[in-house]
């Protein structure tokens, strides 16, 4: 027997290789493991990986789970590696099954001081004959409830986000008989299974949840990084035992299948799994940790420009040199430092993003010189991987598309172009490279409105291996685009939040979160929005309208102050009591965000959703806390917020008082916000004057 261990933070990793060979996955939690008695069963249900080949059996009555799957359940260990790498090691575990040929390659890339694994599989036919795959797990793990006495419909408690146009990060925390798992035998044939299928990664789920333990006070918590389709399930395995499955796409979810011929290999989409002491909390904060570990270093998301976005509220995509100029104007007034041009500045239809050659006077590229005259960089909206149907770039041959049975695929009156055509690439660097030298363009606002569906067959065996490679070969895109233009920001927009994974946001260096219309509602997302994405990274609308009040504007502004700043609305018609308020709350914004990049969020009323009466956003920052504070429909005007442990530190203040400075930040004026501050029982008391009213607060 061997064991191969691994602890890095909180994390305690023991995999066990038996005298016969099977290379189990013993313990994957916070906290050391304590030795148990397992049963032959369970202690075959502990397989490190699953993979199903067309054709072989299944070992176990398992329904549609994946799970018991052959050769899965035939692989031997070889070998395995510990290898250091910057701040990172890695192990590297080999399976191989004698009857097919395959090689099985477990990676595990642990990061210092991070209680996570980066985890994904590698398949390689050394055998003779072709291998047709229909599944195989980024990460497999039984026990996931083996730690405290209870069983595990009585402790565990999923915490899952779902997500949907202009309703993005709406957190549900239910048991897992609320979510419809239960005991019902030793083990059951139903599971809970989440998915994504299309171009859109996170069109109804984003790809993370948290599984909590609420006995031993800890959680399992995972994330799946792609932007193409996506599985994961949970379950319960032979004897009362709780499994986790990651993946990407597969024959049944996700219409993939791969075969490889001898000597291919592939690998399976990335995925993070983690173990932390805590809750919800504990468990968003290290993947926050690790998700500005991980992305791409860039001065945009040290700097976090303020953005003036022409669109929502204001333009509708209908520019012209008469309605852009005086919002340029505004903006340059009112503290922004970016100004993007959205939809409508280019001839035609979506597809060859040529400069409209009637919409400004002397033409765009004077547009985006008087954009540099007033101190801004010149920004433009671009739908890059769409062709309109009417489109002259929609006469190219079909494989520059997606199709399906011989006919192109077309959603929303597009055409999804596929990047794994060189001419298709080639097509979008000149496009980008173009306008960045001809307009002087330094931020771009990659949109996309259509989802192309379960993939292509063009030069592909499954409709969801056509997808994959054009996922992949869209992510090498940008890598080598942001090789050519290292100080280029780009932001990430899917309809709203439609395309909100970590395999995009890894590159991309601002994200927007929703396209919510509703001020009020956009603000429900925004506090939620820190627990799948860092400040510095989440794009916010904010958007005072010349119907707004003074506190219609502040609660505006509130929404964006503890995240990225992306302005709309009509600034230029603003009154100078909206535009004085709008220029305070830009200014306040500055004085805090050298220190997001840094933030550690936390919810002290819960994690809030679309309808909540109330909500706060707490950020600690250094030895201060800034909380914004939102009144929703509540009738009462006091709200208390029982800080607890995320007060220590701010409770001492900055000079080393007893109580530290409660402060309102923003406005500065409505010093009546604190109503009360009780120190030594950390309870904040904010008043808030009328219903959809807001104020950020700060402590220390």
């Amino acid at each position: 027997m061997i064991r191969i261990e691994h602890h890095e933070a909180m994390l305690h990793v023991l995999i066990e290789v038996t005298d016969e060979g099977s290379v189990k996955l013993l313990h994957f939690a916070s906290g050391t493991y304590e030795e148990e008695t397992l049963d032959d069963k369970s202690y075959a249900n502990r397989r490190l990986v699953d993979v199903q080949i067309t054709g072989e059996d299944h070992v176990i009555h398992h329904g549609l789970k994946h799970v018991g799957t052959v050769p899965g359940t035939r692989l031997k260990y070889q070998s395995h590696l510990f290898s250091e790498a910057g701040d990172s090691r890695r192990l590297e575990i080999r399976q191989s099954d004698a009857a097919t040929g395959l090689a099985v390659i477990s990676h595990f890339k642990f990061y210092t001081g991070l209680s996570l694994a980066r985890t994904w599989t590698e398949l390689r036919n050394e055998g003779e004959q072709p291998l047709p795959i229909e599944y195989i797990s980024s990460f497999a793990y039984n026990g996931a409830a083996k730690e405290g006495s209870l069983p595990w419909d009585r402790k565990m408690m999923l915490h899952l986000p779902r997500n949907s146009w202009c309703g993005e990060v709406q957190w549900q925390q239910h048991s897992l008989p609320e979510w419809g798992l239960s005991r019902v035998f030793d083990h059951s044939v139903n599971r809970l299974s989440v998915h994504s299928l299309g171009t859109w990664s996170s069109y109804e789920h984003l790809p993370i949840a948290i599984l909590e333990n609420t006995e031993s006070g800890s959680c399992l918590f995972w994330q799946i990084e792609h932007n193409g389709s996506w599985q994961w399930e949970l379950s319960d395995a032979e004897v009362n035992e709780l499994y986790v499955r990651l993946s990407g796409p597969n024959e049944d979810e996700g219409h993939w299948s791969r075969t490889l011929q001898p000597g291919e290999s592939f690998e399976s989409v990335p995925a993070v799994a983690g173990a932390v002491q805590g809750g919800f909390t504990e468990a968003a904060r290290e993947l926050t940790r690790y998700l500005r570990q991980v992305r791409r270093k860039n001065e945009d998301n040290r700097t976090l420009p303020v953005v003036y976005n022409d669109f929502m509220h204001s333009l509708w995509g209908d520019p012209t040199t008469a309605r852009v100029q005086p919002l340029v104007d505004a903006a340059a007034a009112a503290g922004c430092e970016i100004y993007c041009i959205d939809a409508g500045w280019y001839e035609g239809e979506l597809g060859e993003w040529l400069p409209s050659e009637g919409r400004f006077e002397g033409g765009l590229a004077a547009m985006t010189g008087y954009i540099r005259s007033k101190g801004l960089i010149p920004g433009l909206w671009l739908e890059l991987e769409s062709v309109h149907r009417n489109s002259p770039l929609s006469s190219r041959p079909d494989d520059w598309f997606f199709c399906k049975r011989g006919r192109r695929v077309v959603d929303a009156g597009r055409y999804q172009l596929d990047f794994r055509n060189p001419e298709v690439v080639r097509h979008a660097d000149d496009t980008v490279d173009r306008l960045i030298a001809e307009l002087g363009i330094g931020y771009f606002k990659f949109d996309y409105n259509q989802n192309a569906g379960t993939g292509t067959d063009i030069a592909a065996e499954s409709l969801g291996d056509g997808l994959m490679g054009h996922n992949r070969a869209y992510l090498a895109w940008a890598d080598r685009l942001f090789l050519r233009h290292p100080e280029l920001i780009v932001e990430s927009c899917a309809s709203g939040g439609m395309r909100m994974d970590y395999a995009t946001l890894e590159r991309f260096s601002l994200q927007c979160v929703s396209d919510q219309m509703d001020y009020r509602l956009m603000g429900m997302i925004a506090a939620a929005s820190p627990s799948v994405i860092p400040p510095e990274q989440a794009g916010i609308w904010s958007y005072p309208l010349t119907t707004s009040d003074d506190e219609a504007v502040i609660f505006n502004m509130v929404n964006v102050m503890l995240s990225r700043v992306i302005l709309g609305g009509p600034l230029a018609e603003l009154g100078e009591a909206g535009s004085a308020l709008v220029r305070e709350g830009i200014a306040c914004y500055k004085s805090l965000r050298q220190e997001l990049a840094e933030a550690a969020a936390f919810w002290p009323l819960g994690i809030p959703q679309l309808h909540s009466s109330r909500a706060c956003l707490g950020l600690q920052l250094g030895g201060r806390i800034v909380l914004a504070v939102w009144r929703m429909d509540q009738e009462e005007e006091l709200i208390e917020i029982p800080l607890g442990k995320w007060a220590k530190g701010a409770a001492q203040g900055k000079n080393g008082g007893q109580s530290g400075n409660v402060r309102c930040l923003y406005p500065a004026w409505a010093e009546s916000a604190v109503a009360a501050w009780d120190a030594e029982r950390a309870v904040l008391c904010v008043r808030l004057p009328q219903t959809y009213s807001a104020r950020v607060i700060e402590i220390g």
